[in-house]
């Protein structure tokens, strides 16, 4: 917090950053539902340096500075995941339409579709691929069954790959009509090809494959190529899954 003479009263700082009307906001600093930096903030002047103060609503972060971006996009099958590429195959930058540079928060395979972050904010990014945070990523795999009752215990307990052993943190059988088998598999890792590694070592190649949450994120309905900007809520959600 800075002076009464500087920043921007923190009613101001938390409508601008999308929380609600300054009236709610001011509700919410009364009820003790605010802390800043820390500490909880009853005063409706309090003033703050939105550039600098870490701001918690009900314990979730809010992102205060203004030039910060936060977005998911739906990468179709058959593009690359990144920015740009060299050899001119389709990238991210063919469907992102905004001004600002935006990191991509981990990858995806070229024939993988799915769910990416974008964001600028490099903390916040560099904490969600990080292994130490165990940040949970799900996918959507169809592989051709039928399948064995024990499968998802033996995911569960754990294979060993040539760069060592990997397990499902979670498995369930999604949908299944005839051979075909669509599984839901959530680890907390994110080595190259881990689901597909996973799933052949204990026999069932996959066909098709889709990342569907990363964290607290959700694919939902957004349409393969697509992208749209995070909620509050979901960036808050993100800040503490990571214990931003």
């Amino acid at each position: 917090m800075v002076t009464d003479n500087e920043g921007v009263r923190l009613q101001k700082v938390l409508a601008e950053a999308g929380i609600g009307s300054r009236r709610h906001c001011e509700e919410l600093i009364g009820e003790g539902r605010v802390t800043v930096d820390g500490k909880r903030v009853f005063r409706f002047g309090e003033r703050v340096d939105p550039r600098r103060a870490v701001i918690h609503v009900d314990g979730k972060r809010v992102e205060t500075r203004a030039e910060m971006r936060y977005y998911m996009i739906n990468k179709p099958r058959g593009v690359v995941s990144t920015m740009s590429d060299e050899l001119g195959r389709k990238s991210l930058e063919d469907y992102v339409d905004v001004p600002e540079r935006l990191f991509h928060v981990g990858r995806l395979d070229t024939d993988t579709e799915g769910l990416i972050l974008l964001t600028n904010d490099g903390e916040l990014a560099h904490r969600l691929t990080h292994p130490s945070y165990g940040v949970f990523k799900t996918y959507l795999a169809e592989i051709h069954g039928p399948i064995p009752r024990d499968l998802g215990k033996r995911l569960r307990a754990g294979v060993t790959l040539e760069d060592g052993p990997a397990k499902a943190d979670r498995f369930r059988v999604f949908d299944q009509i005839g051979k075909r088998v669509l599984v839901e598999i959530t680890l907390h890792e994110g080595r190259k090809h881990i689901v597909r590694r996973l799933l052949k070592e204990v026999g069932f190649p996959v066909q098709q494959l889709a990342r569907i949450e990363f964290g607290p994120i959700r694919l939902g309905q957004l349409k393969p190529g697509t992208m749209r900007a995070l909620t509050v809520q979901e960036v808050g959600e993100l800040y503490q899954a990571v214990g931003l």
